[in-house]
């Protein structure tokens, strides 16, 4: 196998990729565990745009398939507004 300087560059740029890649995967995970935990309608509701914009930017990547990055947004944002509801019905 001839590894010229250029492979040599290609393989370490890989690898800081997959491993940058996995960071922001992992966080993404993590923030959206962190949303679904949270029932306090006014945090979540501050929480959803920087968690769908971190979905965006690994469907922008192909870290996760488009529709696997829509359906996990619709199912956030639904989940917040479903926060909402379940507020008003303890004032009642």
């Amino acid at each position: 196998m001839a590894h010229h300087k250029s492979a040599l560059k290609r393989i370490r740029q890989t690898a800081t990729r997959r491993l940058r890649n996995r960071y922001h995967k992992k966080t993404t995970r993590n923030a959206i565990k962190a949303l679904r935990h949270t029932h306090d309608k006014v945090a979540a509701a501050n929480m959803l745009p920087s968690v769908v914009s971190m979905i965006d930017k690994l469907a922008k990547k192909n870290l996760v398939h488009k529709n696997k990055a829509s359906n996990l947004k619709s199912k956030l944002t639904k989940f917040v507004t479903r926060l909402q509801h379940a507020h008003h019905h303890h004032h009642h």
